[in-house]
């Protein structure tokens, strides 16, 4: 399970703009003027030499790494870990040192499809592990050390399935990239978020998802 909000998309129009510098082609743009975000409608002489660069290569489509793309995701740490490999990507993410312990865990802290007594027995024991930790907060040193030895029990035992939140700042030549090489991943969280793009993203379809006809 992955839960996206998108913050925005940015820069399209000076993107297009750049992507003509080549040829000194600006004369021939025909997108409407940029809103304040950088965004426009793509004209269809626009549209149609973005399509071929983007198809042409990368090194040709080098004007999708001008379009920026700003948004929060929720998501397991399974799922992150394949994440990260992206190279280009900024995260911030919410902090399991800091804010782990500011609250008891519950079932919907997780990512788990469904519930097995495996299952809740182990969020049982975090959750035993939390109430241990905030039972000795603000006591003397000596439970102050056992504290962190809780804490680091506590990290440790940690599933994977646990859900953090990050704010992800990309582009669209990345989220290219991302898309077909994870449309049909046995990771349904994938496919989530592949769907999330081609239904968010303004001219997702058109450009992210452009494949060569047969």
């Amino acid at each position: 399970m992955i839960e996206i909000e998108l913050h925005g998309t940015y820069n399209i129009y000076y993107a297009i703009q750049g992507m003509r510098n080549p040829k000194n082609s600006w004369h021939l743009m025909d997108s409407s003027e940029p809103e304040e975000d950088g965004n426009c409608q793509l004209g269809e002489k626009d549209l149609r030499l973005a399509q071929m660069l983007t198809l042409a290569g990368t090194e040709h489509s080098k004007f999708l790494r001008f379009i920026p793309v700003c948004f929060d995701i929720n998501a397991p740490f399974y799922w992150w870990k394949e994440f990260d490999t992206y190279k280009f990507v900024e995260k911030n993410s919410c902090s399991t040192m800091h804010k782990l312990t500011s609250r008891p865990l519950t079932l919907r802290d997780f990512s788990f499809d469904t519930v097995t007594e495996y299952r809740e027995a182990q969020v049982e024991h975090l959750n035993e592990l939390i109430e241990t930790y905030n039972a000795c907060k603000g006591e003397n040193e000596e439970d102050v050390t056992y504290r962190k030895e809780v804490f680091r029990e506590l990290v440790q035992d940690l599933p994977s399935a646990f859900m953090q939140k990050r704010t992800v700042i990309t582009n669209y030549a990345e989220l290219r990239n991302i898309y077909f090489q994870r449309r049909n991943h046995k990771l349904e969280e994938w496919r989530e978020f592949c769907a999330w793009m081609i239904k968010e993203l303004p001219y997702c379809e058109e450009l992210i998802c452009l494949e060569k006809q047969e």
